[in-house]
């Protein structure tokens, strides 16, 4: 029967398996979590059904740092995966699963590993700080990784003088340079979601909402951030709208994370930056969404899709990782 769940997983990406019409997924995954010692670490950027059923909530660095210290026998990593990458580079003696093995990332695809091992070679004097939105493979090639959140705190740590490489994200790189005074060597990489932006459809919508304050991840390019009135990781912008003195807000990062911003702020008003897309009046991130209620039971009950890594790769990659959770203390 296991070769039968590797052979849909090696087509589809998850195991799909017929399940009773009135099967309750939720308690299910209850009961599957508390037999088998799972926990379930969830980013912001998945459905809000999904959200409400993770253990632990959070941005990549706080994902990172909960995957560093469960007592957990099985992860389930619902989000992409880099993310159940990392976990399991943390975590080499545990299980980790994901719900969907397509549920990737345009910014870690945009780097390939050998062109990047190539490029990394013909700047021999450069340290290189990578995004953690990449793979195990440029993980390894890398001094340090960073975070949104960690990532001016990163670079300002190594002498003004010293040449950085900095990968995949070339729009987060030439904020950190704005922000630094830097002119580090980019990476040119990008998220697709934080590229959709349509600058003229986010003026109109401040037009139209004078009162809202535009919010901003820092992938998003840069005529973005230039209207922007704060910049900010995922979790500084769900902190930044509780303390701000403004009640709505146009959000210019994934979708998943208003759900959160809403059941902080109750009372206050969110509002999706359009995208250039025509038909679409927010950016999701399709990878994100391929996660789903069945898919992360099934996942439980057969304990498939499972995140495999060989042992060298865990080493080399696990290095650049601990030390950003050092910087990041």
């Amino acid at each position: 029967m296991i070769d039968t769940y590797h052979k849909i997983i090696e087509k589809r990406g998850y195991v799909e398996l017929p399940v009773p019409g009135d099967i309750d997924f939720k308690s299910e995954i209850f009961r599957l979590k508390k037999e088998k010692n799972a926990v379930i670490l969830g980013h912001y950027y998945i459905i809000p059904e999904l959200q409400d059923l993770s253990d632990f909530l959070g941005d990549s660095l706080a994902l990172a740092q909960a995957a560093q210290s469960t007592q957990a026998d099985i992860i389930l990593f619902v989000g992409v995966h880099f993310m159940a990458e990392t976990a399991k580079i943390l975590n080499p003696g545990k299980k980790v699963l994901v719900p969907d093995m397509k549920a990737g990332c345009s910014l870690a695809d945009s780097t390939p590993g050998p062109d990047f091992e190539r490029f990394v070679k013909q700047h021999p004097d450069h340290v290189v700080i990578s995004y953690i939105n990449c793979s195990a493979e440029v993980k390894a090639l890398s001094d340090v990784i960073v975070t949104s959140s960690n990532a001016k705190k990163i670079v300002d740590s190594f002498p003004k003088d010293q040449k950085i490489i900095f990968a995949p994200d070339k729009n987060l790189g030439n904020y950190l340079n704005s922000v630094t005074g830097r002119r580090m060597l980019l990476w040119d990489g990008a998220c697709m979601v934080h590229e959709k932006y349509s600058l003229e459809k986010i003026l109109d919508l401040k037009k139209e909402h004078p009162d809202a304050e535009l919010i901003s991840h820092p992938e998003c390019e840069k005529p973005i951030l230039l209207v922007s009135d704060f910049i900010g990781s995922t979790t500084t912008l769900l902190n930044y709208v509780s303390v701000s003195q403004a009640i709505k807000f146009i959000v210019a990062t994934e979708s998943g994370i208003l759900h959160q911003m809403k059941q902080k702020c109750p009372d206050k008003i969110f509002l999706p930056a359009p995208s250039i897309d025509a038909t679409c009046g927010c950016n999701d991130c399709s990878f994100m969404k391929l996660n789903t209620l069945k898919k992360l039971y099934l996942a439980l009950l057969y304990e498939q899709p499972e995140i495999l890594m060989e042992e060298e790769m865990i080493v080399k990659a696990k290095k650049p990782i601990l030390r950003m959770l050092e910087l990041s203390k």
